[in-house]
């Protein structure tokens, strides 16, 4: 009984994550059966009023644990991406990917798969529901909400996944770039050694210029190759393209130099 409790909360948390439901240590909450259906309206629904892509966090219920640090991301594509962490109970971080679809009132969400989850869609809110689309209630209601983390390039660690076309193979440690937003400072890992710099950016035009990059030296072979790869495509590119949680790099109108994937939990 409590093994079926646990994979019901692992649901709501993380959508269908079947490595989390393996693992998860949650029960489920109590469900609204008798919630009112909702109307249609297609003319002023939050699928084509409100600016839902982006990414959402928040730490979901857990029932032996300080809860499930949970955050997911919707790109304009149908697209969804999950990460999900369980405090107190080790660093490792679940990640699920998928596609997902509209309600016919436009206001939830399904994470299609062969366990659906679902979403109600609010003006900066993502708020998990029961399995059967109903409001979860109960003294546990008010923490299934998820807000909406800012948007923009700036304060998020983007890790690299993606080089001239060529996927960014395994490596002891990931190259990954953040942008600070005081000083116009850019610090990073090239797959080698960490490297700083300056960057410009005009967020309007979508355009950024990388400046006066400088490597800490570490021994190292096997990544040396595709670090100067990177090096040498920052030094390059001169705008970037930015949705939900994906960002490229580009030179010009030529083909995605780099793809990057932020990454929230660590």
């Amino acid at each position: 009984m409590r093994a079926g409790m646990r994979r019901l909360d692992a649901l709501i948390a993380v959508s269908m994550l079947a490595i989390i439901l393996a693992v998860s240590g949650c029960t489920a909450p109590a469900m609204n059966a008798h919630a009112p259906p909702t109307e249609p309206d297609t003319a002023h629904d939050a699928s084509n009023s409100v600016d839902w892509a982006g990414t959402y966090r928040g730490t979901l219920p857990c029932a032996d644990c300080p809860g499930i640090e949970t955050v997911v991301t919707l790109a304009s594509d149908r697209t969804y991406r999950t990460q999900a962490r369980y405090l107190g109970k080790g660093s490792q971080v679940f990640r699920e990917q998928g596609t997902f679809s509209w309600n016919e009132a436009g206001n939830t969400i399904t994470f299609e798969g062969r366990e659906p989850a679902r979403y109600f869609v609010g003006e900066n809110r993502l708020t998990p529901l029961a399995p059967d689309g109903s409001r979860i209630t109960g003294n546990q209601a008010g923490r299934y909400v998820m807000t909406r983390i800012a948007d923009g390039v700036t304060e998020k660690y983007w890790q690299l996944v993606e080089l001239n076309g060529r996927p960014v193979p395994k490596l002891e440690r990931e190259p990954y770039l953040i942008l600070r937003a005081k000083g116009g400072r850019v610090t990073g890992f090239g797959g080698c050694n960490p490297f700083t710099g300056t960057y410009e950016l005009d967020e309007a035009a979508s355009r950024i210029r990388f400046r006066k990059l400088g490597v800490t030296p570490m021994a190292c072979a096997s990544s040396l190759e595709m670090e100067e790869a990177f090096y040498r495509v920052l030094r390059t590119v001169d705008n970037y393209s930015l949705d939900g949680d994906r960002l490229t790099l580009n030179r010009a109108r030529m083909a995605p130099l780099a793809r990057f994937e932020a990454v929230y939990l660590r």
